[in-house]
């Protein structure tokens, strides 16, 4: 590991591993297969990365996204490494140097989409490369249980025969239990080890806001970032490019992003958004996991995610340099009807039911009343304690204010009880509402003792309070495309004691969006900050790279607060190596010198 950390300073910056990741990095010199489930942000690259520099051949990596290659490839060429990608964006006789010099062994590490796996040229290239390791980037594409399945992964099957005796490292932010073992089981990893760090992002704020003047609302949260990197992702194409131009007219500096623009447009409006050209980039999950920008902060759903795993993912571009970051969902249930629509046109039987059970999930993380972070630690698999504040979260920072709500669910599990139980949420509010319609005058219901008992409610507030009560184990839901309510054996028990309960008030002011926790942060000198900023952006421009390949935000704020004015001194700071001090140290440190003189700070 001497080897490996002496890697790691000169090359990245870093001074030392984080425990977990030291003993991946271990585990796979040492030959090894591995899974790896981490967060994103979390330093899953550099699991394989410095593997790749210390072992003697090729690192080979399988990356599903162009763009996200090439900020990769970008980031390691600015750090002195010998990386290359080979996909359809290059000419064929650029992709042939390319393997020439890998084949010489001039590369270290070379990414590649799973689909070129299946070409015979390249297989044939492979077997006379000298590969040391396979990493495989986002593993969950493997899995069909995963929320983003690739058919072209499966190419990765014939690749373990190919390169037989090669040690693979499989890497996924997005695996639940299921889609873990499923992954080994694709890749043929039982005879390896699966690491697991928490799925946590201590340095993010998740909040669920209601989707009314969500316009406004987000006007408001961009105002608060204003200038800093912003994703906004929305579930249709038009709605892309009508919330760009509203916020434009609004004026932010904003571009849209959908899989319908040309090529060249959506690299365009990209690469403006990595090169920090354009602030707020209004996208469809099709900006998903090909953007690699590690300071992003605010991510915000304007639509319902339709799924947790794709909402992680997502949100999850913010913060990835461990800085405070905040996610937002704008919730309305009306959301549920346009996934819903493209579920129902699924064939398979078992296919429509996983993507209804996982829309569930999402909504129940949208509705439920308990802690947002360890909602999601559960569902990856986690076990968080249950006491306690997270400090990161609208539930626990700002919870909704609750009303006594025993005499409403009384009358709610009646109605589900005397209909039968064989009915979804829309008949019951019908009859408890008093509503004669031919469905319910037909059966009878009009004559139940329960018929119009609660017509003060409208049909969206009871059938809120309903999805409240199946959050609390009071009712159950049937699967399906048409559910139904049924009185669980909690909520029997509920009626013949005549218990009471208390529940969020259902129509409760819209919260605060609390701003993220800064615990940790250092104090530094702002005005050097933005200098620095600068310094960073035209380096960047001249060198045709993003701004944070040259140095990342924690970067800068360390020479902020440290202000090293020496190459001894500049060298400590975090993600200085060797191979950026040679290039870039002299420039950082007069812009650092003459504001300290300027100053007085000397």
């Amino acid at each position: 590991m001497t080897q490996a950390s002496v890697l790691l300073k000169t090359y990245f910056g870093y001074d030392r591993f984080r425990p977990l990741q030291r003993e991946i990095v271990a585990h796979v010199l040492a030959g090894n297969d591995a899974l790896v489930l981490m967060p994103t942000g979390g330093g899953k690259s550099l699991c394989y990365q410095l593997p790749a520099l210390a072992l003697p051949g090729l690192t080979l990596v399988v990356s599903p996204l162009i763009a996200l290659m090439k900020d990769q490839v970008d980031a390691l060429q600015a750090n002195g490494v010998a990386a290359a990608f080979v996909n359809s964006s290059l000419p064929a006789a650029e992709i042939a140097r390319i393997q020439t010099r890998a084949g010489r062994g001039e590369l270290k590490l070379l990414y590649v989409a799973p689909e070129r796996l299946a070409a015979a040229g390249f297989r044939d290239f492979l077997a006379s490369a000298n590969v040391s390791l396979i990493a495989i980037d986002e593993a969950h594409c493997i899995s069909e249980w995963g929320h983003d399945f690739r058919p072209d992964y499966r190419n990765l099957a014939r690749l373990r025969q190919d390169l037989s005796g090669v040690p693979v490292i499989a890497l996924t932010a997005t695996a639940t239990p299921k889609v873990g073992r499923d992954i080994v089981h694709q890749l043929n990893l039982a005879g390896g080890r699966t690491f697991t760090s928490s799925f946590d992002r201590p340095n993010l704020t998740y909040s669920v806001q209601p989707k009314r003047r969500a316009r406004q609302r987000l006007e408001a949260l961009l105002g608060r970032y204003r200038g800093q990197p912003a994703i906004v992702y929305c579930f249709s194409r038009s709605d892309t490019e009508k919330l760009a131009a509203a916020l434009t007219a609004a004026g932010f500096s904003a571009a849209a992003y959908h899989a319908g623009l040309s090529p060249q447009a959506r690299s365009a409006a990209q690469e403006r958004f990595i090169r920090d050209k354009v602030s707020v980039i209004v996208a469809t999950i099709a900006f998903g996991m090909g953007i690699d920008k590690p300071d992003i902060r605010l991510v915000v759903h304007w639509d319902l995610p339709k799924t947790v795993e794709g909402y992680y993912q997502e949100m999850g571009r913010a913060g990835r340099d461990g800085l405070p970051s905040e996610c937002v969902l704008f919730y309305s249930f009306g959301d549920t009807v346009k996934h819903s629509y493209f579920i129902n046109e699924l064939a398979a039987v078992a296919e429509r039911d996983n993507a209804r059970q996982k829309l569930a999930q999402m909504v129940a993380y949208c509705e439920g009343e308990e802690c947002r972070r360890r909602f999601l630690l559960r569902y990856f698999g986690e076990r968080p304690g249950e006491e306690g504040s997270c400090g990161g979260c609208d539930a626990c920072l700002a919870p909704p204010p609750s009303a006594d709500a025993t005499e409403i669910t009384q009358k709610i599990l009646s109605a589900v009880l005397k209909t039968g139980q064989r009915f979804g949420a829309g008949y019951v509010c019908a009859v408890l509402r008093g509503a004669r319609t031919g469905q319910v005058l037909e059966r009878g219901h009009d004559r139940l003792s329960v018929f119009g008992i609660a017509p003060d409610y409208s049909d969206v507030v009871l059938k809120q309070l309903m999805r409240l009560l199946v959050g609390r184990g009071l009712l159950g839901k049937s699967p399906g495309e048409y559910p139904t309510l049924a009185v669980s054996a909690a909520g029997r028990r509920f009626l013949s004691q005549r218990q009471s309960i208390t529940l969020p008030r259902v129509q409760a002011p819209e919260t605060v969006v609390r701003r993220p926790r800064a615990a940790g942060d250092l104090a530094y000198d702002q005005g050097l900050f933005e200098k620095l900023r600068g310094l960073r952006k035209r380096l960047a421009d001249e060198q045709g790279v993003p701004p944070f390949v040259i140095f990342g935000d924690k970067t800068l704020m360390e020479m902020a607060h440290y202000l090293p004015q020496t190459a001894t001194a500049l060298r400590r700071i975090f993600g200085v190596g060797e191979q950026k001090m040679a290039r870039l140290g002299e420039a950082f440190l007069t812009v650092i010198s003459a504001h300290v003189a300027q100053q007085g700070k000397g």
